[in-house]
């Protein structure tokens, strides 16, 4: 058994207190899929057959609105999973999930993983402690599509990233790969063009700076508090 499928498992946060020989069961459990750019990997409404890992590549959690738009709900990396909802209250999908980019996912079927729950009591109480932290999120989230202006949807955004992807530097915040201005508008529910005007706005107060595809919080904290 590769070496690499057990140092990638031990990575994701549900897995990371298994020990070798357990991750090693893991792995068996599951199976590898490939996805390109723009396919779709889970339908709203279907039954929740399996847990998704990413291997690599990055995926988008999706809804449409009355008008038809698409609202973003997450987007997810390497490391990261999804699909649980379904695979524990036995549910449809709440939500569609589509590939941004070409992407390789790690799939375990739903009633392997509710035996392996049973197996490693460890992976319960992980799973338990990153739902707590995703409502959390949505928390914010939704506060902020309910009571915040323009400069607050976008920003709650911006610092969702820097929570999930972004790298901490003397109380800098570096998001590398910042997701298009229109996934960042369908997660803010507002429009790219608006997206792009906060952005500068942001940019000429010097509360960011963009280089290339990235983008830096100059005062994460003092951002955080501003806009939160």
């Amino acid at each position: 058994m590769p070496q690499e499928e057990i140092n990638f498992l031990r990575n994701v946060p549900i897995f990371a207190d298994l020990e070798e020989k357990d991750l090693q069961k893991i792995v068996k459990l599951g199976t590898r899929q490939k996805y390109k750019k723009g396919n779709l990997v889970l339908l709203e409404q279907e039954s929740g057959a399996a847990l998704f890992v990413i291997v690599s590549g990055k995926v988008k959690v999706v809804r449409m609105d009355e008008d038809g738009r698409e609202v973003i709900l997450s987007m997810f990396r390497p490391g990261e999973f999804f699909g649980e909802m379904s695979l524990l209250d036995g549910q449809a999908r709440s939500a569609s999930v589509v590939a941004t980019v070409k992407s390789e996912l790690f799939m375990i079927h739903r009633r392997d993983f509710l035996e392996s729950l049973h197996e490693f009591p460890m992976i319960a109480i992980s799973l338990l402690a990153e739902l707590a932290m995703r409502l959390r999120k949505a928390d914010m989230q939704i506060k902020s599509l309910s009571l915040k202006d323009a400069a607050g949807r976008v920003a709650n955004v911006l610092l969702i990233l820097a929570d999930d992807v972004g790298v901490f530097r003397k109380g800098k915040v570096e998001i590398d790969d910042l997701p298009l201005q229109q996934d960042i508008a369908n997660m803010a529910g507002t429009s790219r063009e608006t997206v792009s005007r906060m952005i500068h706005f942001f940019i000429d107060c010097e509360e960011v700076k963009i280089i290339g595809n990235k983008l830096i919080i100059n005062d994460y904290e003092a951002f955080r508090k501003k806009y939160l």
